[in-house]
């Protein structure tokens, strides 16, 4: 996943025709002509950093408030909620980054090249991570609605845990190209530096379209099916029957993974016209480029708010999060005025059923 789309090469190409003195001129190739980008606006670039360090401030306490109400739970874990504890992580991670984006919309990349492969790695996993896990939740969610008698191996506390592992592997793999970052001049008559991909092994365009491929397919396109048929099969289910705790559970999921669409559909969207671009399947010219490269730079802010936005729907949609954040909150008040354990017991025999979000 790429933050600075810079055709860099084959700049010239040979017309092999030498009637002329044998001499063999080179002409420029259109589809290599690297178009001219307006610069952003100083107004424009401090409300964009403005708006990042919110998200980050906003990200921070509310997924880390999230994983501690998640895991300090009493009751046992669902699958689901193990997932929506690593999805936490993952957005966590995510916010990190952030200080550093907010900081490149002001002054270009400034932290050098390791840093540039660290901060495009962790982006590049939780790209993979957070669509995986959502996949995960659909998938228990399937199977707990619609298969609740066969369900009881794929509940197990264990084999979601192996899963999550398996996941983060997986993601780590995938976000392996993010190696090939530097931090690096475009114009060597400016100051200002990039962090952008750096594939000086065979064909840069070839690398860029392949990742691509593993991008979209991996990150997008394939979760998003498996997604698509269990939510509809479990949807289909829940129409035939009456069971409202698995409807509120429902709710809380479905609102999730629309706001990660919202998020993350205009980044992938983007990415998939720029991938077409490159591969030549669309026709070339500088307004197309310079259209795609301004809706990849808008469509990565987004992409940045869904950092902070699970906590925001937990609050105010999740009906058993915020009762066991009440309670929580509460049990901690007691303890801290009265060493109190009377209180503590009381409030913990109120909470019903298993899970903690879902």
């Amino acid at each position: 996943m790429s933050y600075v789309y810079i055709f860099d090469e084959d700049l010239f190409y040979e017309q092999n025709d030498t009637s002329y003195n044998n001499v063999t001129p080179y002409i420029v190739n259109p589809h290599f002509i690297p178009c001219e980008l307006k610069p952003l606006d100083p107004a424009v670039g401090v409300a964009i950093c403005l708006l990042l360090i919110a998200i980050f401030l906003l990200a921070i306490p509310g997924n880390v408030l999230v994983g501690w109400v998640i895991r300090t739970s009493q009751q046992a874990l669902t699958p689901s909620d193990v997932y929506l504890f690593h999805l936490t992580i993952a957005d966590g991670l995510m916010a990190l980054t952030i200080p550093f984006w907010a900081v490149v919309v002001i002054r270009g990349w400034l932290f050098g090249d390791f840093m540039c492969k660290l901060v495009s790695l962790i982006i590049d996993t939780n790209f993979y991570t957070s669509i995986l896990f959502l996949a995960c939740i659909s998938i228990d969610r399937y199977l707990v609605i619609v298969h609740a008698s066969d369900s009881f191996k794929s509940r197990q506390r264990m084999c979601s845990q192996m899963l999550c592992a398996t996941v983060w592997a997986l993601g780590c793999a995938l976000a392996l190209p993010a190696l090939f970052r530097d931090a690096t001049r475009p114009n060597n008559d400016s100051d200002w530096m990039t962090c952008s991909d750096n594939f000086d092994i065979g064909n840069a365009s070839k690398w860029r379209i392949a990742i691509r491929g593993f991008q979209h397919i991996f990150g997008f396109l394939l979760p998003l099916c498996v997604m698509a048929t269990c939510y509809s099969l479990t949807i289909a289910r829940l129409l035939r029957t009456r069971g409202f705790q698995k409807h509120r559970a429902m709710k809380v999921i479905i609102i999730v993974v629309i706001v990660f669409l919202f998020c993350w559909l205009p980044y992938h969207l983007s990415m998939i016209v720029d991938t077409l671009l490159r591969a030549d399947l669309i026709s070339y010219d500088c307004t197309m480029r310079t259209s795609v490269t301004a809706a990849l730079r808008v469509t990565n802010r987004l992409a940045l708010l869904h950092s902070c936005i699970n906590p925001v729907l937990y609050a105010f949609v999740g009906e058993k999060f915020r009762n066991k954040m009440k309670l929580l909150l509460q049990r901690k008040m007691a303890q801290e005025r009265m060493s109190g354990s009377k209180y503590s017991r009381s409030t913990s025999q109120t909470s019903e059923g298993n899970g903690t979000v879902l």
